[in-house]
């Protein structure tokens, strides 16, 4: 066994077989997989293996076309082909019109990944896939491609692959272990020996916490228990002529695919059960749970009434396995928060069918910095301090029971809520805030007209439209009040602080005493890896402030950016402060009713920070909007919140105050030009790509990815944003939506909702780089509808800003 290699990796399923393969794709031939058993002998050996193109995003949808092409050339090698049903085809089912929608949106989206789908009728599910019964059936969405494959040859070709290129592979090596050195790197000791390597990478499948406590870490995985069974031959499938489709079914809870001439029929049952949350024996390994088919006699009647051929059918074999899933559902694909030169590849549900695409996306991570696709659906670091043990698994329940129910826009599923709350929560709701959820935080999405108010789950435009649209309006003419729960705050401290946010953002930094500046931090390939406003406070400290979902994202980069020779300090006060946020033309009124300050405009003009109080609470203050009105930022302790909002709400009732949420925001924001972090700022995209021109100063000595950027510009970009007016008042453009042009894709939307100051259907979209041009017609697919387009000005809504900067 080697002694000293570039890379281990930790687990010998889909996972690391992946991984350790696309290493040596990428050019890293000195890396080393270590199994404490066999290969494939964790919840790999018992996949039903399914490997399809549909997902809920471009990623996860290219990760996924990425496994497909791979397997495809996995099972055509003469040297050593597996077996891989291809192109099967496979149908999602719907009974309900909301939910075809749904797939409409998905064809949209998976068109600009190039994966085609069709959504089809009742009665064209019954032509494919001759099983089934029409009742209660309004259509579904197929894809061509859909299939499955031998999980164990699928492994040992990508293994066999890895060895030919120069990886090693040890079996029954059992990592006992893991030690980091000073200089970052690692020591990983195993009942065989040590080796030491730069890099580990974690993907130990339902062990995973088992090696994340050998680093000193948890990671939100939870396994559950799932169970199918093969069936005896049924005759109409022999009678057939051609293979059965696969199907899933969110009616009914259960899917199902070819198994020889029977039958793998798969539950996921109301009644679930979670595995291994006190401990996982040692020696379960190529194991299964006990069958437990009582569980699931609902989904198996479900099942009998979609597809009665089943009631013939004998039951040949029983399977009950462990799953893993996380707090979304989605895997955890990255760097391990808070660690160096730690990767993670885990929570794979769907490994079998995904894993091709999630090593390959992780290789690229590690040799490269980033992938070719941008992947904070995958981030580790999407979770924070919430993720613990009984979070995950209630909503790992919560996400099994909903397997083929994806999230319609603006739902909220209820499990493991409230988590993170402030003293203002219970008062809001009170009050008839309706919350969404943002990094674990509740946070006022609107406030209820009436306490029974619950809007539609749908694509198009809900209930709350008017709603929405009373909330501007009053915030437009008189005065909004809203809390901004979790936003990301950091302080930072010493002699190097400006010297440091020079180097590692590409535009000016503001370096006065008592002001604001907004700015953009690039990767080393000179994308944008996010965003962050700087507010120097009078008493020296720098406050460092981003996107709620960024705070471990964030504090990973700063940190690992501060060189040895730098006198900066890191204090994090996400869960010491919240944002109260007054915006509209009577806010300065209602300031100075509550304040001692002077806070005219030239006393306090836009962008400015101070620190006050506001009424008896200690308070800073900022002059900044993100919707475009006069607007204050006031960030208040948490213990003082509950009496900085009781003065702000006495004060602002003689100026007609009313509170307003988030979805009020991401409207006015929209009409305004402003960005959202990780739905249009995008490490897929320069800042001249994605319009941030203003905030790029290239004369700079130099920053973080200035070099690569210069090449970029050279080069001229790929896609511009671009804002679109979308001629179509029932329903928004979601992002992922495909733009077209005489026919052929040549953009994606990123985000969407209606303008309702301006009276418009909005969208941001990445086009190709000749139509960002205004008046330019295009179209968007809207669910399914190619609605007609033109490219407007950024900011529609008071472009010159005066409205702000009153």
């Amino acid at each position: 066994m080697k002694s000293r290699c570039k890379v281990v990796v930790i687990g010998g399923g889909i996972a690391g077989c992946s991984t350790l393969y696309h290493l040596t794709r990428e050019g890293w031939s000195d890396v080393v997989l270590l199994e404490r058993d066999e290969l494939t002998s964790g919840t790999t050996w018992h996949s039903a293996a399914q490997v399809t193109n549909f997902g809920m995003n471009q990623t996860m949808i290219g990760l996924k076309s990425h496994s497909i092409r791979l397997y495809k050339e996995l099972a055509e090698d003469p040297e050593y082909p597996i077996n891989y049903h291809h192109g099967d085809g496979g149908i999602r089912l719907a009974n309900t019109e909301a939910q075809m929608d749904g797939y409409r949106h998905f064809a949209s989206l998976a068109r600009g990944m190039n994966v085609h789908f069709e959504v089809i009728d009742a009665q064209e599910c019954a032509r494919r896939h001759p099983l089934i019964s029409t009742e209660n059936l309004v259509g579904g969405l197929w894809d061509p491609l859909d299939g499955d494959i031998d999980p164990a040859q699928l492994c040992q070709s990508l293994a066999r692959r890895a060895r030919k290129a120069g990886a090693e592979v040890y079996r029954h090596t059992p990592v006992t272990a893991l030690t980091q050195r000073d200089d970052d790197t690692w020591t990983v000791h195993t009942a065989k020996g040590d080796i030491d390597c730069d890099i580990v990478v974690n993907a130990g499948g339902y062990r995973v916490n088992e090696v994340g406590a050998m680093m000193g870490v948890h990671h939100p995985v939870a396994s559950m228990e799932h169970q199918y069974f093969l069936t005896d031959p049924i005759p109409a499938i022999e009678e057939a002529g051609h293979r059965m489709p696969l199907l899933r079914c969110p009616i009914s809870d259960f899917y199902c695919r070819q198994e020889k001439f029977g039958l793998l029929l798969g539950f996921y049952e109301q009644d679930c059960r979670t595995w291994g949350m006190d401990g996982i024996d040692p020696n379960f390994t190529n194991a299964l749970c006990p069958d437990d088919l009582d569980r699931v006699t609902d989904v198996l009647e479900g099942a009998f009434a979609r597809m009665p051929a089943l009631m013939d059918a004998g039951i040949h074999t029983v399977i009950n396995g462990p799953i893993t899933y996380t707090i979304d559902g989605a895997p955890l694909v990255g760097p391990v928060p808070g660690k160096r030169n730690a990767y993670c590849i885990i929570g794979l549900r769907a490994g079998l069918g995904e894993g091709g695409g999630h090593g390959w996306l992780l290789a690229q991570q590690i040799v490269h910095g980033e992938a070719c696709y941008d992947t904070w659906c995958l981030d580790p670091r999407r979770f924070t301090g919430h993720g613990n043990v009984e979070l995950t698994a209630v909503k790992a329940i919560e996400d099994y029971r909903n397997e083929f129910r994806f999230h319609f826009p603006n739902e909220h599923r209820p499990a493991g809520r409230p988590f993170k709350t402030t003293p203002l929560t219970a008062v809001l709701a009170a009050e008839g805030a309706a919350f969404e959820v943002v990094n674990g935080w509740e946070r006022i999405e609107y406030v209820k007209p009436a306490p029974d108010f619950h809007p539609t789950h749908t694509f198009r435009f809900d209930e709350a439209f008017d709603t929405v649209a009373g909330e501007i309006a009053n915030l437009r003419e008189n005065v909004g009040l809203t809390e901004v729960s979790g936003f990301n705050r950091y302080a930072l401290t010493g002699t190097h602080v400006h010297d440091f946010l020079d180097r590692v953002m590409c535009g000016r930094v503001p370096r006065k005493s008592g002001k604001v500046g907004l700015g953009y931090l690039l990767n080393r390939h000179g994308m944008v890896k996010t965003e962050a406003t700087i507010a120097n406070l009078p008493d020296g400290r720098v406050w460092y402030g981003s996107a709620a979902a960024a705070e471990y994202h964030d504090r990973d980069w700063l940190r690992d950016h501060i060189t040895p020779d730098e006198d900066v300090s890191i204090e994090t006060l996400t869960n010491d402060f919240t944002i109260l946020v007054v915006a509209g033309p009577k806010s300065r009124d209602v300031l100075r009713a509550v304040s001692r300050a002077d806070w005219s405009k030239e006393a306090f003009p836009w962008l400015s920070v101070r620190a006050c109080f506001v009424g008896i609470a200690p308070a800073v203050v900022m002059s900044v909007s993100f919707s475009g009105e006069l607007a204050y930022e006031i960030h208040v302790p948490n213990n003082q919140l509950y009496a900085a909002y009781l003065a702000l709400r006495q004060a602002g009732e003689q100026h007609g105050m009313k509170l307003f949420g988030a979805r009020a925001i991401d409207s006015m924001r929209l009409e305004k030009g402003f960005l959202h972090w990780k739905a249009d700022i995008l490490t897929e995209f320069d800042p001249f790509e994605t319009g941030l021109d203003r905030f790029v100063k290239m004369d700079k000595a130099d920053f973080v990815g200035k070099a690569a950027l210069s090449e970029r510009i050279a080069g001229g970009p790929s896609r511009k944003l671009v804002t679109l007016e979308i001629e179509c008042r029932d329903a928004p453009a979601h992002g992922g939506a495909s733009v077209l042009r005489d026919g052929p894709v040549v953009g994606t939307v990123t985000s969407g909702a209606f303008g309702h100051r301006v009276s418009k259907n909005l969208a941001y979209a990445f086009v190709q780089p000749y139509l960002a041009v205004p008046d330019t017609r295009m179209e968007v697919d809207v669910l399914g509808e190619r609605v007609a387009a033109r490219v407007i000005e950024m900011s529609p809504y008071d472009p010159a800003h005066d409205r702000m900067r009153a």
